[in-house]
């Protein structure tokens, strides 16, 4: 299922059942602060990363029924009743592989045994299958790994069409593990437009603009990450994953502003 609105996604599921917990997996794009709980120069706490934006201005979770943000999973403060509301177990700098580190779903288990020694273990596998799920990864096993420097070990091991393929069949195995241990509505972005990250315009760039080698990589996994989407569902009898397109957004964002309110 391959939905191109975060908001009509998140509204749909909000009609169904208000108040779930939310657990968010990802990059910096979502990291809320682990990484300063971490040993790692990977930061994503400067403005306006966040639980709120500039100005205090909400994010829009109340729109989809949470009275407060879920917290970094290794704050200090998130314990006790905290808990209920779900968990922000993003980490600035991982990626689909190992190179990156998929550390999230083992702190994932540890939350869900936390959870359990709270409430229950019927109630807290109740509280689990019944979230509202996003994870956000990928675009570090591009930018951060394949394109890192030049003849990177991974773009010597495999040409950009091997090396999509082996990422979707990584993440295919990442999104089953999701499940098992019990996230049944899970919201899965693709990268966004990765031609255009800071970082990649200053190294690779040019007079003309973007750099179109990372415009190959995003049209090439997008497509195949909505299809191996579409094939897990198939094997679980039901649609546990919707695909959002985070470029197309993007990119009808730019072009009309002004559908947006902006």
């Amino acid at each position: 299922m391959v939905l191109a609105s975060l908001t009509v996604i998140f509204g749909c599921i909000a009609t169904v059942a208000e108040a779930r917990a939310f657990f968010i997996f990802g990059d910096s794009l979502v990291d809320i602060g682990n990484n300063n709980y971490l040993q790692t120069i990977a930061r994503a706490d400067s403005p306006s990363y966040g639980i709120d934006y500039l100005m205090g201005q909400p994010t829009g979770r109340k729109q989809i029924g949470l009275s407060e943000s879920s917290l970094p999973y290794l704050s200090p403060d998130f314990n006790g009743k905290k808990l209920l509301v779900g968990a922000n177990l993003a980490s600035a700098g991982v990626g689909i592989l190992n190179d990156t580190g998929v550390q999230f779903l083992e702190l994932f288990q540890e939350y869900e045994r936390r959870l359990s020694a709270l409430v229950g273990s019927k109630q807290a596998h109740q509280l689990v299958s019944q979230a509202l799920v996003l994870i956000t990864v990928g675009g570090n096993d591009f930018v951060n790994n394949y394109y890192l420097v030049p003849f990177s070990a991974r773009s010597r091991q495999y040409s950009l069409p091997d090396y999509v393929l082996f990422l979707i069949s990584e993440y295919r195995e990442l999104l089953t593990k999701l499940y098992k241990l019990g996230a049944q509505r899970v919201l899965v972005t693709g990268t966004g437009p990765l031609v255009c990250v800071s970082a990649e315009l200053a190294t690779r760039g040019n007079n003309c603009g973007c750099s179109q080698e990372l415009q190959r990589a995003a049209s090439l996994y997008n497509p195949q990450l909505a299809q191996m989407i579409n094939e897990v569902n198939a094997v679980i009898g039901k649609d546990a994953f919707i695909s959002a397109n985070t470029q197309r957004m993007h990119n009808d964002f730019v072009s009309d502003p002004q559908a947006f309110g902006t």
